[in-house]
Protein backbone atom coordinates (compact mmCIF):
# COMPACT_ATOMS: atom_id res chain seq x y z
CA UNK A 1 0.00 0.00 0.00
CA UNK A 2 1.71 3.35 -1.16
CA UNK A 3 1.09 5.20 2.12
CA UNK A 4 0.98 9.16 2.13
CA UNK A 5 -0.29 9.68 -1.46
CA UNK A 6 -4.32 9.70 -2.43
CA UNK A 7 -5.79 10.18 0.86
CA UNK A 8 -8.92 8.15 0.15
CA UNK A 9 -7.08 5.45 -0.49
CA UNK A 10 -5.44 6.00 3.05
CA UNK A 11 -8.39 6.18 4.67
CA UNK A 12 -9.10 3.64 7.54
CA UNK A 13 -11.95 1.74 5.62
CA UNK A 14 -9.94 1.09 2.33
CA UNK A 15 -6.25 0.83 4.07
CA UNK A 16 -8.22 -1.88 6.53
CA UNK A 17 -9.82 -3.93 4.11
CA UNK A 18 -6.52 -4.68 1.81
CA UNK A 19 -4.64 -6.04 5.39
CA UNK A 20 -4.30 -9.27 5.79
CA UNK A 21 -6.46 -10.77 8.87
CA UNK A 22 -3.77 -11.40 12.02
CA UNK A 23 -2.65 -14.78 12.60
CA UNK A 24 -5.03 -17.17 14.70
CA UNK A 25 -3.68 -17.33 18.41
CA UNK A 26 -3.72 -20.72 20.12
CA UNK A 27 -5.54 -20.90 23.49
CA UNK A 28 -2.82 -19.94 26.38
CA UNK A 29 -0.63 -23.03 27.45
CA UNK A 30 -1.43 -24.60 24.19
CA UNK A 31 0.77 -25.19 20.95
CA UNK A 32 -0.17 -24.57 17.93
CA UNK A 33 -1.46 -28.22 16.65
CA UNK A 34 -1.52 -29.53 20.18
CA UNK A 35 -4.85 -31.25 21.61
CA UNK A 36 -6.64 -29.57 24.51
CA UNK A 37 -5.23 -30.62 28.05
CA UNK A 38 -6.35 -34.21 28.87
CA UNK A 39 -7.13 -35.20 25.28
CA UNK A 40 -5.51 -37.75 23.45
CA UNK A 41 -5.03 -37.31 19.17
CA UNK A 42 -8.05 -38.68 17.89
CA UNK A 43 -10.11 -38.66 21.39
CA UNK A 44 -13.45 -36.80 21.16
CA UNK A 45 -14.08 -34.27 24.42
CA UNK A 46 -16.02 -35.83 27.01
CA UNK A 47 -19.29 -36.59 26.65
CA UNK A 48 -18.92 -36.51 22.87
CA UNK A 49 -18.56 -39.12 20.39
CA UNK A 50 -14.88 -40.13 18.96
CA UNK A 51 -14.17 -39.18 15.08
CA UNK A 52 -15.48 -42.17 13.40
CA UNK A 53 -18.37 -43.12 14.99
CA UNK A 54 -21.98 -42.39 14.03
CA UNK A 55 -24.15 -39.53 15.25
CA UNK A 56 -27.19 -40.47 16.41
CA UNK A 57 -29.94 -39.67 14.17
CA UNK A 58 -27.42 -39.23 11.40
CA UNK A 59 -27.71 -42.12 8.08
CA UNK A 60 -24.19 -43.04 7.42
CA UNK A 61 -25.87 -43.52 3.52
CA UNK A 62 -25.87 -40.10 3.11
CA UNK A 63 -22.40 -39.95 3.22
CA UNK A 64 -22.11 -42.10 0.05
CA UNK A 65 -21.19 -40.35 -2.81
CA UNK A 66 -20.77 -42.15 -6.47
CA UNK A 67 -17.27 -41.67 -8.12
CA UNK A 68 -19.09 -39.86 -10.54
CA UNK A 69 -20.02 -37.27 -8.54
CA UNK A 70 -17.07 -36.95 -6.58
CA UNK A 71 -15.47 -36.74 -10.44
CA UNK A 72 -18.34 -34.42 -11.14
CA UNK A 73 -17.49 -32.10 -8.00
CA UNK A 74 -13.02 -32.00 -9.05
CA UNK A 75 -13.72 -30.75 -12.61
CA UNK A 76 -15.86 -28.01 -11.31
CA UNK A 77 -13.60 -24.74 -12.21
CA UNK A 78 -12.84 -23.31 -8.70
CA UNK A 79 -14.31 -19.90 -7.36
CA UNK A 80 -12.84 -17.02 -8.48
CA UNK A 81 -13.11 -13.57 -6.91
CA UNK A 82 -16.17 -12.31 -8.76
CA UNK A 83 -17.70 -15.55 -7.55
CA UNK A 84 -16.78 -14.74 -3.54
CA UNK A 85 -17.63 -11.21 -3.46
CA UNK A 86 -13.97 -10.05 -3.72
CA UNK A 87 -12.63 -6.64 -5.59
CA UNK A 88 -11.18 -7.59 -9.01
CA UNK A 89 -9.64 -5.00 -12.06
CA UNK A 90 -12.65 -5.55 -13.95
CA UNK A 91 -14.52 -4.39 -10.89
CA UNK A 92 -12.64 -1.52 -10.74
CA UNK A 93 -12.99 -0.87 -14.60
CA UNK A 94 -16.38 -0.91 -14.96
CA UNK A 95 -17.29 1.24 -11.73
CA UNK A 96 -14.58 3.81 -12.76
CA UNK A 97 -15.97 3.81 -16.41
CA UNK A 98 -19.43 4.76 -14.80
CA UNK A 99 -17.94 7.17 -12.68
CA UNK A 100 -16.19 9.07 -16.00
CA UNK A 101 -19.59 8.57 -17.76
CA UNK A 102 -21.25 10.71 -14.91
CA UNK A 103 -18.42 13.03 -15.34
CA UNK A 104 -18.73 13.67 -18.98
CA UNK A 105 -22.99 13.66 -18.51
CA UNK A 106 -21.81 16.57 -15.88
CA UNK A 107 -19.85 18.56 -18.39
CA UNK A 108 -22.09 18.32 -21.08
CA UNK A 109 -24.93 20.37 -19.29
CA UNK A 110 -22.43 23.41 -18.51
CA UNK A 111 -21.25 23.24 -22.47
CA UNK A 112 -25.29 23.26 -23.95
CA UNK A 113 -26.87 25.47 -21.49
CA UNK A 114 -26.86 29.52 -21.64
CA UNK A 115 -23.34 30.97 -20.53
CA UNK A 116 -25.27 32.95 -17.11
CA UNK A 117 -26.67 29.41 -16.38
CA UNK A 118 -23.44 27.32 -16.70
CA UNK A 119 -21.32 29.60 -14.65
CA UNK A 120 -23.51 29.35 -11.61
CA UNK A 121 -24.03 25.58 -12.38
CA UNK A 122 -20.17 25.45 -12.38
CA UNK A 123 -19.80 27.29 -8.94
CA UNK A 124 -22.18 24.87 -7.75
CA UNK A 125 -20.59 21.89 -9.29
CA UNK A 126 -17.27 22.59 -7.25
CA UNK A 127 -18.67 23.85 -3.72
CA UNK A 128 -21.37 20.58 -4.12
CA UNK A 129 -18.09 17.90 -5.74
CA UNK A 130 -15.75 19.25 -2.82
CA UNK A 131 -18.86 18.35 -0.11
CA UNK A 132 -19.35 15.08 -1.73
CA UNK A 133 -15.48 14.49 -1.92
CA UNK A 134 -15.05 15.06 1.58
CA UNK A 135 -18.29 12.91 2.79
CA UNK A 136 -17.19 9.44 0.43
CA UNK A 137 -13.44 9.98 1.72
CA UNK A 138 -14.52 9.67 5.22
CA UNK A 139 -17.83 7.52 4.80
CA UNK A 140 -17.05 4.21 6.72
CA UNK A 141 -18.67 2.17 3.51
CA UNK A 142 -18.44 3.20 -0.39
CA UNK A 143 -22.02 4.92 -1.33
CA UNK A 144 -22.49 4.51 -5.08
CA UNK A 145 -25.17 7.03 -5.36
CA UNK A 146 -22.55 9.43 -3.29
CA UNK A 147 -19.58 8.49 -5.81
CA UNK A 148 -21.62 9.26 -8.99
CA UNK A 149 -23.02 12.50 -7.69
CA UNK A 150 -19.81 13.85 -6.82
CA UNK A 151 -18.29 12.31 -10.69
CA UNK A 152 -21.74 14.58 -11.92
CA UNK A 153 -21.09 17.50 -9.73
CA UNK A 154 -17.33 17.67 -10.35
CA UNK A 155 -18.69 17.37 -14.71
CA UNK A 156 -20.21 20.54 -13.89
CA UNK A 157 -17.39 22.29 -12.81
CA UNK A 158 -15.26 20.60 -15.81
CA UNK A 159 -17.63 22.14 -18.23
CA UNK A 160 -17.87 25.17 -17.37
CA UNK A 161 -14.26 25.68 -17.04
CA UNK A 162 -13.36 24.37 -20.10
CA UNK A 163 -16.41 26.48 -21.69
CA UNK A 164 -14.55 29.94 -20.02
CA UNK A 165 -11.47 28.48 -21.20
CA UNK A 166 -12.30 27.61 -24.33
CA UNK A 167 -13.86 30.63 -25.39
CA UNK A 168 -10.99 32.53 -24.53
CA UNK A 169 -8.25 29.98 -25.66
CA UNK A 170 -10.08 28.06 -28.55
CA UNK A 171 -9.12 24.36 -28.45
CA UNK A 172 -7.08 24.06 -25.02
CA UNK A 173 -10.52 21.99 -24.55
CA UNK A 174 -10.18 19.06 -26.63
CA UNK A 175 -6.29 19.21 -26.00
CA UNK A 176 -6.90 18.94 -22.29
CA UNK A 177 -8.98 15.76 -22.93
CA UNK A 178 -6.44 14.07 -24.97
CA UNK A 179 -3.89 15.37 -22.67
CA UNK A 180 -5.93 13.50 -19.52
CA UNK A 181 -5.91 10.11 -21.61
CA UNK A 182 -2.26 10.06 -22.77
CA UNK A 183 -0.95 11.07 -19.32
CA UNK A 184 -3.32 7.88 -17.53
CA UNK A 185 -2.25 5.66 -20.86
CA UNK A 186 1.69 6.62 -20.40
CA UNK A 187 1.04 6.28 -16.74
CA UNK A 188 -0.55 3.06 -16.79
CA UNK A 189 1.74 1.28 -19.02
CA UNK A 190 5.19 2.46 -17.00
CA UNK A 191 3.49 0.89 -14.12
CA UNK A 192 2.33 -2.06 -15.64
CA UNK A 193 5.74 -2.67 -17.18
CA UNK A 194 7.18 -2.32 -13.32
CA UNK A 195 9.57 0.38 -14.24
CA UNK A 196 7.95 3.48 -12.41
CA UNK A 197 6.94 2.15 -8.88
CA UNK A 198 5.84 4.06 -5.85
CA UNK A 199 8.80 3.87 -3.55
CA UNK A 200 9.44 5.14 -0.07
CA UNK A 201 12.42 7.53 -1.61
CA UNK A 202 9.28 8.51 -4.27
CA UNK A 203 7.17 8.67 -1.83
CA UNK A 204 8.88 11.05 0.33
CA UNK A 205 9.74 13.40 -2.83
CA UNK A 206 5.86 13.17 -3.52
CA UNK A 207 5.06 14.27 -0.12
CA UNK A 208 7.53 17.70 0.09
CA UNK A 209 6.43 18.67 -3.27
CA UNK A 210 2.78 18.16 -2.40
CA UNK A 211 2.99 20.41 0.54
CA UNK A 212 4.97 23.02 -1.24
CA UNK A 213 2.60 23.19 -4.21
CA UNK A 214 -0.10 23.30 -1.22
CA UNK A 215 1.33 25.99 -0.22
CA UNK A 216 2.21 28.10 -3.07
CA UNK A 217 -1.82 27.23 -4.04
CA UNK A 218 -3.13 28.88 -1.16
CA UNK A 219 -1.07 31.83 -1.17
CA UNK A 220 -1.96 32.25 -5.16
CA UNK A 221 -6.04 32.01 -3.98
CA UNK A 222 -5.49 34.38 -1.05
CA UNK A 223 -4.04 36.70 -3.22
CA UNK A 224 -6.24 36.50 -5.91
CA UNK A 225 -9.08 36.75 -3.58
CA UNK A 226 -8.07 40.12 -1.76
CA UNK A 227 -6.75 41.80 -5.53
CA UNK A 228 -3.25 42.05 -4.61
CA UNK A 229 -2.71 40.33 -7.94
CA UNK A 230 -4.63 41.00 -11.28
CA UNK A 231 -3.70 38.47 -13.25
CA UNK A 232 -6.11 36.04 -14.40
CA UNK A 233 -3.94 33.12 -13.03
CA UNK A 234 -2.45 35.03 -10.28
CA UNK A 235 0.90 34.55 -9.48
CA UNK A 236 1.26 31.79 -11.67
CA UNK A 237 1.27 34.64 -14.59
CA UNK A 238 2.65 37.54 -12.87
CA UNK A 239 5.79 36.42 -12.55
CA UNK A 240 8.15 35.31 -15.20
CA UNK A 241 11.37 33.41 -15.30
CA UNK A 242 13.87 33.94 -17.84
CA UNK A 243 10.85 34.59 -20.04
CA UNK A 244 8.86 32.02 -19.22
CA UNK A 245 5.71 32.20 -16.68
CA UNK A 246 6.12 31.11 -13.53
CA UNK A 247 3.23 29.14 -13.67
CA UNK A 248 4.64 27.16 -16.71
CA UNK A 249 7.18 25.59 -14.46
CA UNK A 250 4.13 25.09 -11.53
CA UNK A 251 2.05 23.37 -13.68
CA UNK A 252 4.52 21.07 -14.87
CA UNK A 253 5.48 20.23 -10.94
CA UNK A 254 1.80 19.92 -10.90
CA UNK A 255 1.14 17.50 -13.54
CA UNK A 256 4.04 15.47 -12.42
CA UNK A 257 2.96 14.95 -9.24
CA UNK A 258 -0.55 14.01 -10.45
CA UNK A 259 0.77 11.30 -12.68
CA UNK A 260 2.47 10.13 -9.49
CA UNK A 261 -0.62 9.70 -7.76
CA UNK A 262 -1.97 7.53 -11.05
CA UNK A 263 0.77 5.25 -10.07
CA UNK A 264 0.03 5.26 -6.08
CA UNK A 265 -3.54 4.42 -7.28
CA UNK A 266 -2.63 1.90 -9.08
CA UNK A 267 -0.60 0.34 -6.30
CA UNK A 268 -3.14 0.89 -4.14
CA UNK A 269 -5.99 -1.05 -6.02
CA UNK A 270 -3.36 -4.09 -7.10
CA UNK A 271 -2.96 -4.24 -3.17
CA UNK A 272 -7.17 -4.19 -2.52
CA UNK A 273 -7.20 -6.97 -5.55
CA UNK A 274 -4.16 -8.94 -3.43
CA UNK A 275 -5.58 -8.70 -0.60
CA UNK A 276 -9.20 -9.94 -1.57
CA UNK A 277 -10.86 -6.86 -0.51
CA UNK A 278 -14.71 -7.21 -0.26
CA UNK A 279 -16.34 -5.81 -4.21
CA UNK A 280 -17.95 -3.05 -2.32
CA UNK A 281 -14.41 -1.22 -1.87
CA UNK A 282 -14.20 -1.17 -6.09
CA UNK A 283 -16.32 2.15 -5.71
CA UNK A 284 -13.88 3.32 -3.61
CA UNK A 285 -11.04 2.41 -6.45
CA UNK A 286 -13.07 4.18 -8.93
CA UNK A 287 -13.64 7.48 -6.77
CA UNK A 288 -9.84 7.47 -6.02
CA UNK A 289 -9.22 7.08 -9.71
CA UNK A 290 -11.78 9.98 -10.69
CA UNK A 291 -10.53 12.69 -8.50
CA UNK A 292 -6.89 12.10 -9.47
CA UNK A 293 -7.78 12.35 -13.34
CA UNK A 294 -10.08 15.74 -12.59
CA UNK A 295 -7.28 17.10 -10.98
CA UNK A 296 -5.13 15.80 -13.82
CA UNK A 297 -7.27 17.73 -16.07
CA UNK A 298 -7.68 20.94 -14.15
CA UNK A 299 -3.90 21.39 -14.10
CA UNK A 300 -3.59 20.13 -17.77
CA UNK A 301 -6.33 22.59 -19.21
CA UNK A 302 -4.42 25.46 -16.76
CA UNK A 303 -1.34 25.28 -18.16
CA UNK A 304 -2.70 25.48 -22.02
CA UNK A 305 -4.11 28.38 -21.31
CA UNK A 306 -0.91 29.89 -19.82
CA UNK A 307 1.03 28.83 -22.53
CA UNK A 308 -1.90 30.22 -25.09
CA UNK A 309 -1.85 32.86 -23.05
CA UNK A 310 1.67 34.10 -23.28
CA UNK A 311 1.72 33.64 -27.48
Amino acid sequence: MALGGNPIFNGKNFRGATQAPPAPQAPYGQGYGQNAYGQGYGQAPYGQNGYGQAQAGWNPAQQAMSNDQLQDMYNRPAAGPADSGRMTFDDVIMKTAACLGAVIAGAAVTLVVAQGLASMLMIVGALGGFVLALVNTFKKQPSPALILAYAALEGLFLGGLTRILDGMFPGVGLQAVIGTLSVFAVTLVLFKSGKVRATPKAMRFFMIAMIGYAVFALINMVMMWTGAVDSPFGLRTSFHIFGIPLGVFIGLLAIGLAAFSLIMDFTSIEAGVRAGAPQRFSWTAAFGLTVTLVWLYVEIIRLLAILRGDD
